[in-house]
């Protein structure tokens, strides 16, 4: 994973695409460039699997995926998985993006703040 710095959860994604605010704010105090970024295997099926998806978004998604560097699952991260879900008692999504970001050492980018302070517990460990 040369390179990537950062993990960007399902929900900041959707923020990408859809201009969110809080996501645009991130983006004018940070430097990011979309080569910095990776995408977990759940944010995919997340993303895709959305049962009213359109045409065109399955197309805008693709196409933003494509710049990033896709994380598969691995026996690292599973156990990862396990472990966070048996300490922090997070949904398996949720703890399977913690032990992503934890196993290949890359920052979190979420909107969700409860993932955000679990992350930050996890992290100081």
């Amino acid at each position: 994973m040369s390179g990537t710095k950062l993990l960007l959860d399902t929900n900041f994604v959707i923020g990408l695409l859809k201009a969110n605010e809080t996501v645009q704010q991130v983006l004018r105090d940070r430097p990011i460039s979309i080569q910095d970024c990776s995408y977990s295997f759940i944010t995919r099926i997340e993303l895709l699997g959305f049962p009213a998806i359109t045409a065109a978004e399955i197309e805008s998604i693709a196409k933003l995926l494509s710049a990033m560097n896709y994380v598969p699952m691995s026996p690292a991260i599973e156990d990862a998985t396990i472990q966070i879900r048996r300490q922090y008692g997070l949904k398996t999504p949720d703890a399977i993006i913690a032990a992503t970001a934890s196993v290949h050492h890359l920052e979190l980018l979420t909107l969700d703040q409860q993932l955000a302070n679990r992350m930050a517990e996890i992290s100081s460990k």
